[in-house]
């Protein structure tokens, strides 16, 4: 991309930067909440792009003023300072350029929505349940770190510990954006606790990230939702087990069904099976979109495809690997107390490798 192109694709920016701004303060927009909320991540998304374009603008003028100090100054001292500015610009120039392209690429929109993540064991019976639990302590202990909240909804437990699934809410800023990538198959390599003859195992768990919907973003009829209440089962004490707390929604259009015990109250339990009924069918328009994505451009990193193997976690090596990045480590014990920014790292600059590549096409 040309200096040229660039500052016209950036002028035509500059300009839609300003409508929204404009468009904000109508109070005809304000009152159309879907549109404000949608007007508002584009101008934040925007403002980003202005700011590297100020910049960007500063320092090609330093560089014209540069040189045409050059042209008419005599002083060798303030020569020498103007040569002095026109290399410091020109480095700064390819820079910029490279952080401006970043930019302009179409970013996933979602990425700034809180997620609701799902674990659940898959081939290896007791181990895999075990595993299931070790995953969900590990990024729970990610998001404390990151100053998240979690909520679980549900949980079944295994027989041996941990859990046969569990389901939680992730809020913060910018969740989505990272915890997408722990999308697929995690494969798990020791020796279990039950096994008596000291043989490595090999079990798996499934994890999927989906953005949760808004409220605005899904309408949901209440004619379209059947309501079953039933006591709740598992740790709580004695009110969990004999109160009629726990609810279960059955989308009837979709068939999507989800259900909610970890609240006493039964109208908290509502509101968080809610959460998740809107966001269920807010993912499968949300998957048609990884789809498209995927068929366009064949990313290694986050298709959304929550079948592909992505991760291995070989305990008598103290070795993880994620196979996306070809990303090994051998600190297994500080991975699985929540110590992943540095593998999400990684696979957030590869795809925005794979995403300048694609755009340059």
């Amino acid at each position: 991309m040309t200096e040229n192109s660039l500052l016209s694709r950036l002028d035509g920016l500059a300009a839609r930067f300003e409508e929204i701004g404009t468009l904000i303060t109508d109070p005809a927009v304000i009152s159309d909440m879907k549109r404000f909320v949608k007007l508002n991540k584009e101008y934040s998304e925007l403002e980003k792009i202005i700011g590297a374009r100020a910049e960007y603008m500063q320092t090609l003028n330093g560089i014209k003023e540069a040189r045409a100090l050059l042209e008419t100054e005599r002083d060798a001292e303030m020569r020498e300072m103007a040569r002095e500015e026109i290399e410091t610009c020109n480095s700064r120039i390819p820079v910029l350029e490279e952080v401006i392209r970043l930019l302009l690429v179409p970013t996933d929109m979602q990425d700034g929505k809180n997620a609701i993540v799902e674990i659940r064991g898959g081939t290896g019976g007791d181990e895999a349940a075990i595993f299931t639990g070790d995953l969900y302590r590990m990024y729970a202990k990610y998001c404390e770190n990151k100053g998240w909240r979690v909520e679980v909804t549900s949980y079944t437990d295994g027989a041996a510990g941990g859990f046969k699934e569990i389901i939680f809410s992730v809020s913060g800023d910018g969740v989505y954006g990272l915890l997408k990538y722990e999308s697929g198959v995690h494969r798990v390599q020791r020796i279990p606790q039950t096994e008596t003859q000291g043989r490595v195992h090999t079990s798996a768990a499934t994890v999927a990230v989906l953005p949760e919907a808004e409220e605005f973003d899904v309408e949901i009829k209440e004619s379209d939702i059947r309501t079953d209440i039933f006591c709740a089962s598992g740790h709580g004490g004695q009110s969990v087990n004999t109160t009629y707390s726990a609810i279960r929604l059955v989308h009837i259009p979709t068939g999507i069904t989800v259900q909610c015990q970890d609240e006493k109250s039964q109208l908290k339990n509502k509101a968080k099976a809610l959460a998740e009924l809107r966001t269920r069918i807010y993912n499968m328009e949300y998957d048609k979109y990884l789809s498209e994505i995927a068929s366009k451009r064949k990313t290694m990193v986050s298709t959304g495809d929550r079948s592909a193997k992505i991760r291995t976690y070989n305990y008598p090596q103290g070795r993880v690997t994620d196979h996306r990045i070809n990303y090994s480590i051998h600190n297994l014990q500080a991975f699985m107390d929540g110590d992943i920014q540095d593998c999400i790292d990684r696979l957030i600059v590869a795809e925005n490798t794979e995403r300048l590549k694609a755009s340059e096409l």
